[in-house]
């Protein structure tokens, strides 16, 4: 049908589902979808918040341990995808 798209969608010009610059969806999004936010956006959602001293040092050692596992588990990952794709 001619003009059926010619109404812009609702949500143009606002950005949807970038959840590595918002803590609390990309924690909803864990919680609802079991998926870990990339270590890269958390570091970018720690640099964005104005924290203390002691809740930046807290915060970078809890971080620290969240890059390590998260490379260990898409270490795991990808060996398991790759034993199932040969």
């Amino acid at each position: 049908m001619p003009g059926e798209f010619a109404q812009p969608p609702a949500d143009r010009g606002r950005i949807v589902g970038m959840y590595h610059y918002d803590p609390t969806t990309a924690l909803e999004e864990l919680t609802e979808d079991a998926t870990l936010p990339n270590p890269v956006h958390v570091r970018d959602m720690m640099l964005r918040r104005k924290l203390s001293a002691d809740q930046s040092l807290e915060l970078n050692r809890i971080f620290l341990e969240y890059q390590k596992f998260f490379g260990e588990a898409q270490n795991l990952g990808k060996a398991i995808l790759t034993k199932l794709a040969s």
